[in-house]
């Protein structure tokens, strides 16, 4: 089956369901996800979203708070457009109906986080359930509107290029499996748009969800597409560590509301590591967590929030208290075991300032892109942020841009000679094997040994998938091992080509910063991965 439309989003997060909304006043939008449209990174983002909302706070502070945590990387313009049109988004989320919560001074405004690397309170939030609130008001939205339809249970496969054909460059849609079916569409589109999410599937220990296994940089690579900044993957120090809970996420909004991290013994131990103690930035925090595990031989660290009133403590972290109370844990009484965990890919598609990337009329926004605001190290709820930010300028872009459909017969995806695999276990097999070197050779502090080793375990793993793929039906487990496995290859080629230690990248064989490496690691298909001719902004 063929299907067109003028606008193909891959992804159905803030990012991508902002841009339909605001691609829908011009055009027919067509999003497809892999699952339901609420299963995505943007659900799971406890703390909040990050805008000068106050009048003590300023763009210039949280401009600062931005490079500071970026730690030399941070494209200036990326950052100046996001903080300046940051509040303005906010104010169209509440427009849309997300409910924020309201300080309770009597003004009505705001009741703003303070959070790690932040030097003013400037995190809206609703509860600690922010993502999930700002979801529900977009897919409310997003079904309301007749020019905008939503594939569930669809997953993409590649990007359909126009080279194929005798044309010019350029992406005119996407082949697209239903999960279900097993059946495999053509979607034709004047413009496509990734906005598919994060990674953290690649590593063993996550917070994200079973959906983020980087599809969008893998197609976009595999088409072709410049890729930069994929060794800077951050992780969240603080996961609920428990034999029975997965990929649960322990706001940073704790510490900064006064949550200390402790050793099993009860001592504190960030004052040692950094002056802002458990309000240092997340790389900071969590090399320091993964530092004294390896030091004191233990499982896990604890986060402590029992000093704070009761009463407060529910109130403002509800979502959490309730999920660790299905674990024995009461946050009022209890310290929280935790562990760091693979969160945000700071490193993704390259795009400009309004979402292009180097494929014409091929587009991404949020996670899977990389934009310049994050530099070496994201700044904490900065993510949902960039993502409606970067979809309002996209969409604005594409209002200007031609819808040239394409005239020419793309073919159906041929399945011949294909077979229905028996033995699924291969596939589980990889999966597990392939997340497993990551999180041991790839993980928070790399060497170049461990990255080589890593680097020879994923070619093999990838012949084996490639093999299999070539050779087997199309499932969603299977596509998504193979977009795993280019992410992993990309994060270690990239690890390799940085010479250094900076942001969230920490090599023991490279200590120490250096000026001349304050650039974009970049890769592509056929180019080694190598840093930048120019130095950021």
């Amino acid at each position: 089956m063929t299907l067109r439309t003028d606008f193909l989003i891959l992804g159905s997060g803030i990012a991508g369901l902002s841009l339909a909304l605001d691609l829908a006043v011009f055009g027919e939008v067509l999003v497809v996800t892999k699952r339901a449209p609420e299963e995505s990174n943007t659900k799971y983002a406890q703390g909040g979203i990050a805008a000068v909302l106050a009048e003590t706070d300023s763009f210039a502070a949280h401009k600062a708070d931005t490079v500071t945590a970026g730690a030399g990387l941070c494209h200036d313009a990326v950052v100046d457009i996001c903080v300046r049109e940051g509040p303005a988004r906010i104010s169209m989320l509440e427009a849309i109906g997300a409910r924020f919560d309201r300080a309770h001074d009597g003004n009505n405004g705001l009741d703003l986080h303070l959070e790690g690397g932040h030097s003013a309170r400037r995190v809206a939030h609703a509860g600690d359930m922010t993502g999930a609130e700002i979801e529900r008001a977009l897919i409310e939205a997003v079904g309301a509107h007749k020019n905008i339809q939503v594939l569930e249970d669809h997953t993409a496969i590649d990007l359909i290029l126009q080279t194929r054909f005798g044309g010019p460059e350029a992406c005119i849609g996407a082949y697209v499996l239903h999960s279900t079916r097993g059946t495999i569409e053509t979607v034709l589109a004047a413009h496509t748009v990734l906005a598919t999410g994060g990674a953290g599937k690649v590593y063993l220990y996550t917070s994200n969800p079973d959906v983020a296994t980087g599809d969008g940089v893998a197609i976009a690579y595999r088409a072709g597409a410049r890729i930069a900044n994929m060794e800077f993957y951050q992780f969240h120090p603080t996961c609920l560590f428990h034999p029975e809970a997965k990929s649960f996420l322990v706001s940073e909004a704790l510490r900064g509301e006064g949550a200390t991290l402790q050793l099993p013994d009860g001592s504190r131990f960030m004052d040692r590591h950094h002056p802002q103690g458990e309000l240092a930035p997340r790389d900071v925090v969590a090399r320091a967590i993964d530092i004294e595990l390896k030091r004191t031989g233990a499982d896990c660290v604890f986060l402590d929030i029992t000093h704070r009133p009761a009463n407060e403590i529910r109130e403002r972290f509800p979502g959490i208290y309730a999920q660790c109370m299905q674990f024995g844990i009461d946050l009022t009484t209890d310290r929280i075991p935790v562990v760091p965990a693979a969160h945000y890919m700071c490193g993704g598609v390259s795009t400009d300032l309004d979402g292009r990337t180097t494929i014409p009329r091929l587009w991404a926004i949020g996670e899977c892109a990389h934009t310049g605001l994050h530099g070496a190290n994201r700044l904490a709820s900065n993510s949902l942020l960039e993502g409606v930010v970067f979809a309002h300028r996209c969409a604005q872009a594409l209002e200007g841009e031609p819808r040239k459909m394409p005239t020419h017969e793309v073919p159906a995806w041929d399945s011949s000679g294909s077979v229905t695999s028996a033995e699924q276990v291969i596939v589980a097999h990889s999966w597990d094997e392939l997340r497993r070197t990551m999180w041991n050779y790839v993980g928070i502090v790399r060497s170049d040994l461990r990255l080589r080793r890593a680097a020879r375990r994923i070619a093999l793993l990838q012949e084996e998938i490639n093999e299999y793929y070539w050779k087997y039906t199309i499932s969603r487990d299977l596509l998504e091992l193979r977009n795993i496995a280019t992410v992993a290859q990309l994060i270690v080629e990239c690890a390799l080509a940085r010479k250094e230690s900076r942001g969230l990248h920490t090599t023991t064989d490279y200590p120490e910063s250096h000026a001349r490496f304050a650039r974009d690691t970049i890769v592509q298909r056929g180019v080694p991965a190598h840093l930048s001719d120019r130095s950021q902004p």
